[in-house]
């Protein structure tokens, strides 16, 4: 919501390799202000090609905040990231009058925007214990689990997004309470105004670029990353699409071209998944839009709207 009497918050969300980053820098450089990510995985400073940092160049052309910020040893989530954000907020607001916030992890963007009650501190224990059981036994241990604890999750939740399910499972472990009971249902009133923008491609092109992704990560070493990080398999950061896979090969339960293809596949699933999510939240604008230039101009006409109104 827009009235023009608070500091504006433009969103830019939707599926992985839609253009997300293009998009916000360029809307960033034309309000000439900064970025802030709600990217859950982004924000790890171990995690770089996997997660399709943005470049060096890209960093450089604007300031970016929640990038490789973080440990993949420090516990985030989406109500911790609400306290890091709404903080940072405060302070950047009294230098700049529009900040552009960009990412695709769904359950952030809804924590910044409308609030989450706080959830208890979960002992480290329980977390390991899940996780490691998942590593020994697979997705379909997590369904059922979920199943008999937290039905509610299993009826309602991402059915087909593991760290999601890990960090369900483990909320109604550690506190006996499903974690959609922590997502407020009335939104929290913020202190600044909210214009949010969806973007999407056309199903196929958005798969052709995903896989073209993919292709280009294994290029540029993201293999030889994953290796490194084989110490950490464990932790929850790295139950992550682009690094299980390749942590399966380095096992040699599948071969590097079937890993990569899984990374491919594994991806478009999660994009989909993101694109049902975002499709669902209000007072998000889908611009009928292919290119990238084209956001500026539907941006520029939205608030020139609302100065009338």
């Amino acid at each position: 919501m827009i009235t023009g009497k608070q500091p504006l918050l433009i969103v830019i969300a939707g599926p992985t390799a839609v253009g997300k980053t293009a998009a916000a820098i360029e809307v960033a450089n034309h309000f000439n202000t900064v970025i802030l990510s709600a990217d859950s995985r982004q924000c790890y400073k171990e995690l770089n090609i996997g997660v399709a940092r943005p470049s060096v160049t890209e960093l450089n052309s604007v300031p970016h905040y929640f990038i490789a910020s973080h440990s993949v040893h420090d516990t985030m989530n989406a109500a911790l990231y609400e306290t890091y954000a709404l903080d940072l907020l405060q302070q950047l607001f009294l230098q700049y009058p529009v900040i552009v916030a960009v990412g695709g992890t769904g359950l952030y963007l809804k924590a910044l925007l409308e609030g989450m009650d706080p959830i208890p501190a979960i002992p480290e224990a329980i977390r390991e214990t899940i996780i490691g059981s998942y590593a020994a036994k697979g997705i379909n241990w997590l369904k059922g689990e979920l199943e008999k604890k937290d039905p509610l999750f299993f009826a309602k939740g991402e059915m087909q997004n593991p760290q999601r399910m890990m960090r369900a499972l483990e909320i109604i472990e550690g506190t006996g309470r499903s974690i959609l009971e922590y997502q407020k249902k009335n939104k929290t009133t913020r202190f600044f105004d909210t214009l949010c923008i969806g973007l999407e491609l056309p199903r196929a092109v958005l798969y052709e670029r995903i896989n073209e992704r993919v292709l280009a990560m294994m290029k540029e070493g993201l293999e030889e990353e994953v290796q490194s990080l084989l110490p950490l398999r464990t932790i929850n950061a790295l139950q992550t699409v682009g690094y299980q896979e390749l942590f399966q090969y380095f096992d040699g339960t599948l071969s590097r071209t079937a890993a990569v293809a899984l990374i491919q596949q594994n991806t478009r699933h999660y994009a989909k998944r993101q694109l049902t999510w975002f499709k669902k939240q209000e007072d998000f604008y889908w611009p009928d839009i292919t290119a990238q230039h084209q956001i500026l101009p539907f941006i520029r006409s939205i608030l020139h709207q609302k100065e009338k109104n």
